[in-house]
C-alpha cells in the first residue's frame, strides 16, 4: 500500500473486527455483533464509537427486539457508503477499465480508455488520465477519494506493489505501486486481477459468510482465487490458485508457461481461437465468430469448446479435491459463451471430483470487465480497513 505514510482506518483488533463485520454483513445490531465476534456489548460499543464519530458507521432506526424478554428494540449499525470513494482500475494488454466505488463496493461511475502503449510509462500516463476522467465526472468523488486499486494478470506482490511478471503486458519486476502513487498522488494497492475479483466476492458478493470458497475465471487466462478459513490464499510465492497451469493432457498443446497440456493451453481464449482457426482453415477467425459457428452447429468448432469445458472442469475438480470449498463461482469475460461451456464443465467436474466434493455447488455466470475493476476497488477498500 503506497504511500506508506497513509494509515488504515482502525488499528485496534476489536474495531477492525466490528467494522469489517458491519461492512460485509450489515446492518447488524450490537448484540448480534457481540455474539458473532465473541465480544462483550460494551466492547462493541467502545469499538464502534470512534467509527460513528468519524462518519464511517451510523445507527439506523430501532427495529426488532434482540430476543425474548429483551428491553428496548435494537438500533442496527450500518456503513455510511458515501463516506469515502475508491477508484479501481483493471489493466489489460490493450485497455484500461475504471470504476469509482463507494465504501460498500457499489459502482458509482465507470470509464474505459484504450492503451496506446503497453510499456510501463505509457500505462501510468493513461492510468492518470483515466483517474482524472472518473473524478472529473462527479466533483464530490474527487474530494472523497484517497485510494486507488490496480489489478492485472500475472505474479503480483500485494505487500510491496511489485509486479514480478505479467505475461500479457510483458512486464518483469515493475514497482507499480510506488510509481502509480507518484503519478496520481493517491494511496495505491496493486493485486493480481483474479485475487482482486475474489476479494470482491468474499466481502461483497457470493462469498460473504463463507469460510472457504473458490472463484475460477475463464478468459485469456484461466485463473483461480481461493479463500480458506476466511482468508484469501496467496501462498509462499504468491501464485496459489494457478489452475490454468495444471496439466490435464500430457499429449496436449504447449503452454506459454513452458509446460504442456495445461488447462490454459486448451481453454484460454487465444488457445480456443487457434484451435478454431485450425479446424476451419480460416486464419482470420476471431473469438466471436468461433462462438457463432459453434452455436450455429459447426461440429468441429463446437468440439473445441466442449474440450475446453472439459479441461476447465478437471481444473475445478482439482481445486475441490484439494481445498474442499463451500462453493465455487466460475466467471470471467470468456463466459460470454457460457452456454457452450456449461454442460462440459459440470460433466467433467462431477466425473473428476472425489466423493462428497462433487456436491460442491458451481455457480457459472459471465462477468464484464467493470466487475474486475470493482475487484481492484474492493482490495483498496480492504487496505483502508485491515492493518
Amino acid at each position: 500500500m503506497f504511500p506508506a505514510s497513509d494509515t488504515v482506518l482502525v488499528a485496534a483488533p476489536a474495531a477492525t473486527a466490528v467494522f469489517t463485520a458491519v461492512l460485509t454483513g450489515g446492518p447488524v445490531s450490537r448484540v448480534r455483533l457481540a455474539r458473532r465476534l465473541g465480544l462483550s456489548s460494551a466492547a462493541v460499543t467502545k469499538a464502534a464509537r470512534p467509527l460513528i464519530e468519524r462518519g464511517y458507521l451510523h445507527e439506523l432506526a430501532a427495529t426488532d427486539r434482540t430476543g425474548p424478554g429483551a428491553g428496548r428494540p435494537a438500533s442496527p449499525l450500518a456503513v455510511r457508503a458515501d463516506r469515502e470513494f475508491f477508484v479501481g482500475v483493471k489493466i489489460t494488454a490493450d485497455e484500461l477499465i475504471g470504476v469509482v466505488c463507494d465504501l460498500r463496493a457499489e459502482v458509482r461511475a465507470t470509464a474505459r480508455r484504450p492503451l496506446a502503449d503497453p510499456a510501463v510509462d505509457g500505462v501510468l500516463t493513461d492510468v492518470g488520465r483515466l483517474v482524472d476522467d472518473l473524478l472529473d465526472a462527479v466533483p464530490e468523488h474527487r474530494a472523497r477519494v484517497r485510494r486507488l486499486g490496480l489489478s492485472l494478470s500475472g505474479d503480483v506482490d500485494r505487500t510491496t506493489g511489485l509486479v514480478r511478471y505479467s505475461p500479457f503486458l510483458h512486464w518483469r519486476d515493475v514497482p507499480l505501486g510506488h510509481r502509480a502513487a507518484e503519478a496520481t498522488g493517491l494511496t495505491v494497492t496493486v493485486e493480481n486481477d483474479v485475487k482482486a475479483l475474489t476479494a470482491a466476492e468474499h466481502w461483497f458478493g457470493e462469498g460473504v459468510g463463507a469460510e472457504s470458497f473458490a472463484l475460477v475465471t475463464v478468459g485469456t487466462g484461466i485463473g483461480c482465487g481461493l479463500v480458506v478459513n476466511g482468508r484469501l490464499v496467496s501462498g509462499s510465492y504468491g501464485v496459489a490458485g494457478e489452475i490454468g497451469h495444471i496439466a490435464v493432457d500430457a499429449a496436449g498443446p504447449d503452454c506459454h508457461c513452458g509446460g504442456r497440456g495445461c488447462v490454459e493451453a486448451i481453454a484460454g481464449t487465444d488457445a480456443l481461437v487457434a484451435q478454431a482457426r485450425e479446424r476451419t482453415g480460416r486464419p482470420d477467425l476471431g473469438f466471436d465468430e468461433a462462438v457463432a459457428l459453434a452455436r450455429g452447429g459447426h461440429e468441429a468448432v463446437r468440439a473445441v469448446f466442449t474440450r475446453a469445458g472439459g479441461a476447465i472442469g478437471c481444473g475445478i475438480a482439482a481445486v475441490a479435491n484439494l481445498v474442499g470449498p463451500t462453493r465455487i463461482v466460475v466467471s470471467g469475460e470468456g463466459l460470454a459463451a457460457y452456454d457452450l461451456f456449461d454442460t462440459p464443465i459440470r460433466t467433467s467436474f462431477e466425473r473428476q471430483a472425489f466423493g462428497a466434493a462433487a456436491r460442491c455447488p458451481l455457480s457459472i455466470r459471465p462477468l464484464p470487465f467493470e466487475e474486475w475493476a470493482r475487484g481492484a476497488a474492493a482490495v483498496s477498500i480492504q487496505s483502508l480497513v485491515l492493518p
